[in-house]
C-alpha cells in the first residue's frame, strides 16, 4: 500500500513559504528596502511599473556582495545577520530570517547586479521561479540593484487576489513612507511608471515630517524625548486641535522597525483621554528604543508583530511619557460654566420652545430631497395635525435583514412599527438624542445614527440613478493630497461622482473640488472629502462589503449631523420624517441602534407604580 504522506518538492515548498513573506508587491518592496538598509546603504531608488505587478527595482549604494554571496543570498535561510541562537536573542538588523530573497525569487523573475566598493568587477545573478538561470561577472556600480518582473507569474491564484493598481500603489507608497520616517538620513527616490513621486534628501526627522506630510501637519505636532536605561521613547505628538478621524496616521517604530502593537497604541490613546472628541484619534510618530534581549521580533515572517518581555511595563512607560509630554506643552483645555448661562442649557437640555435667536444659531440643515409621494404624505399629516385631527404617523419596515436582526434595544422583532404623534413636541437632550412621546411610552432617537441611516440609503439609491445631483461651488477648492490618497480617489472617482462630488485632477496629487452632494454642510467640503477617504482606508480590511457600500457608510458617517449639534423643532421633526421613510430605520449602517423605546410599563416599574 502506497504511503499517503509525501514530502513536498522543494519548488512547491518554496511557493508555499513565499505566501507568508510576499503577499503583494508592497511586501517585496519592504523586504528589498530592509535588505538595503542592513547593507548600510545611504541612498536608494525604488522604481515600479504597473503598481509593482509588472516590475519592481530597488537600487542602493550599500556594501554590495561578491560572487559567492550573491549566489548564496537566494538560498532559503541564508543570512548574514545571525549565526547562533544568541544572535537571534540580540537582533539589531531589520532582516534576519533569510527568507525574503528566496521567497521573492520563487514567485518571480529576478535579476541581481552587485559589486563591492573595493572590487573591480561585479556579479549578475538571474533566477526564474526559484531556479538559477545565470551567474556571470560583469561591470556594475558599487552597491546592489535587484529587479523582479512578473510577480506571482507561477502562482496565478495569488496574482488574482491582487487589488487594483491604485490600491497596490497606495500600499507601496505606505511602505516607502514608513521607511522614510524611520531612516531620516536616508536619501530616497521613488519612481512609478516613469514619474517621480518622491525625491527626498538626507535631513533631520522634523524636516522629513514636513517633506512627507506638509507644512500644516508639521506645525500641528510637537516633539518629545524621554530616555532612561530601560526604555527610550521619542517622536512627535499631534496637538488636540489636530485630531484625526481614523487611526491610519499613527506610526510606531521599535528600534527603527515599523511594528503594529494594539497595546502601545492604546497607551497613547489613553494618555490623550480627556483631550479627544468622541470618534477622534491622535496623530503620533513614536520611536521606541529597547534592549533587543527584552523583545522578540521573531513572531511572524512579516516581522511587524513583536512580543515584549514585560508588556505591562512598556504600556505604563509609554502612557506616562505621553501624558507628561502633553502636560508639559500645556495642552489641557480649560472647561468651565458661564454663570450667565441658563441652567437648562448648562445641562445640555434644549427645550423645543427655542427663541428666535437660538433658532438662528442652530445648524442650518438643508431640506433633503424626498420622493413626491413621501412629501405629499408628510404634508397631509402635518395639515391634519394643524386641524387638530387625531392622526398618528406609522412607519413600517418589514425588510430588516438577517445582519441587523438583533434590532435595537427595547424593540422586539414583532414591534416593527414606530409611532410618532405630531401633536406632541420633540425635545433634544444633551444635543445628542431626540425624545418624543409615542403611543405606548417614550421613544429616544440617536440623532447622528438616524441621519446616518437617511444618508446611507439615499447614497445607495444615487449609485443606481442615471443622473447626478450635485451642488456646484462658487469658489472651487484646491486640495493637495498624499499620493496614496490621490490614487484612492482616482479608483473611487466614478462612485464619488455618482454621490454628487465633482472632482478634477490637476497633476498627480492635486484635486480640484468644484461640486458637492446636496447633503454636505457648507464650509466643510474639503474636510468631508478627506474624512471619507480616511474612513474608507481604515475599513479596507472589510472584504465582505462592496466598495460602494463602504463608501456609502463612510460618507453617511462623516456628513451626518453630529452629537453636539443643536437642532430646533422643525429640524428634529424633519429628521424623523426622513428616518421613518427609510427601509430600515432601527439601525445605522454600522449596526448601532437608532431607536430605543421605553414602554409605560417599564417606566411604571422603575417608579414603583402599581396603577
Amino acid at each position: 500500500m502506497a504511503s499517503t504522506i509525501k514530502i513536498l518538492s522543494q519548488t512547491l515548498a518554496d511557493k508555499i513559504a513565499a505566501g507568508e513573506v510576499v503577499q503583494r508587491p508592497a511586501s517585496a518592496v519592504k523586504e528589498l528596502l530592509e535588505n538595503s538598509i542592513d547593507a548600510k546603504a545611504t541612498s536608494m531608488t525604488v522604481i515600479i511599473t504597473n503598481a509593482g505587478k509588472s516590475s519592481i527595482q530597488v537600487i542602493d549604494n550599500g556594501i554590495g556582495m561578491d560572487r559567492e554571496d550573491a549566489e548564496l543570498a537566494f538560498a532559503r535561510h541564508a543570512t548574514s545577520k545571525i549565526a547562533t541562537y544568541e544572535d537571534l536573542e540580540n537582533i539589531r538588523t531589520l532582516g534576519f530570517r533569510g527568507e525574503a530573497l528566496a521567497s521573492i525569487a520563487a514567485v518571480s523573475h529576478v535579476e541581481l547586479r552587485t559589486r563591492q566598493h573595493t572590487a573591480d568587477i561585479g556579479t549578475k545573478v538571474r533566477i526564474e521561479g526559484g531556479i538559477l538561470q545565470e551567474i556571470t561577472e560583469e561591470a556594475a556600480t558599487p552597491g546592489t540593484s535587484i529587479s523582479l518582473r512578473n510577480l506571482f507569474y507561477n502562482t496565478p491564484g495569488r496574482r488574482n487576489f491582487l487589488k487594483s493598481n491604485n490600491t497596490e500603489f497606495s500600499h507601496i507608497f505606505t511602505v516607502i513612507q514608513r521607511i522614510a520616517l524611520s531612516q531620516a538620513k536616508l536619501v530616497i527616490t521613488f519612481i512609478s511608471d516613469d514619474e517621480t513621486i518622491l525625491q527626498i534628501r538626507s535631513m533631520d526627522v522634523h524636516e522629513r515630517l514636513k517633506e512627507i506630510f506638509g507644512e500644516k501637519l508639521a506645525q500641528s505636532v510637537f516633539s518629545f524625548d524621554q530616555r532612561d536605561d530601560f526604555l527610550s521613547v521619542n517622536g512627535f505628538l499631534g496637538k488636540p486641535d489636530f485630531l484625526r478621524k481614523t487611526r491610519t496616521e499613527q506610526y510606531l517604530f521599535l528600534n527603527n522597525r515599523y511594528i503594529v502593537s494594539r497595546s502601545i497604541n492604546h497607551a497613547v490613546f489613553k494618555a490623550y483621554e480627556h483631550l479627544l472628541e468622541k470618534g477622534s484619534f491622535p496623530f503620533f510618530i513614536l520611536f521606541l528604543t529597547i534592549d533587543p534581549h527584552r523583545v522578540d521580533v521573531n513572531v511572524h515572517p512579516s516581522k511587524m508583530e513583536v512580543k515584549f518581555e514585560d508588556e505591562s511595563s512598556i504600556y505604563r512607560y509609554v502612557f506616562t511619557t505621553v501624558r507628561k509630554a502633553l502636560a508639559a506643552h500645556d495642552l489641557v483645555p480649560m472647561v468651565g460654566l458661564d454663570s450667565q448661562t441658563p441652567m437648562g442649557d448648562r445641562l445640555g437640555l434644549i427645550s423645543t420652545h427655542h427663541s428666535e435667536t437660538s433658532i438662528q444659531r442652530s445648524i442650518d440643515w438643508r431640506e433633503l430631497v424626498r420622493p413626491p409621494e413621501q412629501a405629499a404624505e408628510i404634508s397631509r399629516l402635518r395639515s391634519a395635525v394643524s386641524r387638530g385631527d387625531d392622526v398618528i404617523m406609522h412607519a413600517e419596515s418589514d425588510e430588516i435583514s438577517a445582519s441587523t436582526s438583533h434590532g435595537a434595544p427595547g424593540l422586539s422583532p414583532d414591534q416593527t412599527k414606530s409611532f410618532v404623534d405630531y401633536r406632541f413636541p420633540l425635545w433634544q437632550v444633551h444635543n445628542k438624542y431626540i425624545i418624543t412621546p409615542i403611543e405606548s411610552g417614550v421613544m429616544v432617537v440617536d440623532q447622528h445614527a438616524a441621519h446616518e441611516r437617511v444618508l446611507y440609503e439615499r447614497t445607495i439609491a444615487r449609485f443606481n440613478e442615471t443622473t447626478t445631483q450635485s451642488q456646484q461651488l462658487l469658489f472651487p477648492h484646491t486640495i493637495e493630497m498624499m499620493p496614496g490618497d490621490a490614487a484612492l480617489v482616482t479608483q473611487l472617482l466614478p462612485l464619488l461622482e455618482a454621490m454628487g462630488f465633482s472632482l478634477k485632477f490637476f497633476g498627480k496629487t492635486t484635486v480640484i473640488l468644484d461640486g458637492i452632494p446636496m447633503d454636505v454642510k457648507p464650509g466643510k467640503e474639503k474636510q468631508i472629502l478627506q474624512e471619507i477617504i480616511d474612513l474608507y482606508k481604515e475599513d479596507e480590511h472589510n472584504v465582505n462589503l462592496e466598495p460602494r457600500e463602504k463608501l456609502a457608510q463612510s460618507y453617511s458617517c462623516k456628513a451626518a449631523i453630529k452629537a453636539g449639534d443643536p437642532l430646533n423643532q422643525a429640524e428634529m421633526q424633519g429628521l424623523l420624517d426622513q428616518l421613518f421613510a427609510t427601509t430600515i430605520p432601527y439601525v445605522c449602517p454600522h449596526g448601532r441602534p437608532v431607536i430605543v423605546k421605553l414602554s409605560l410599563a417599564e417606566l411604571d416599574r422603575r417608579f414603583g407604580r402599581t396603577s
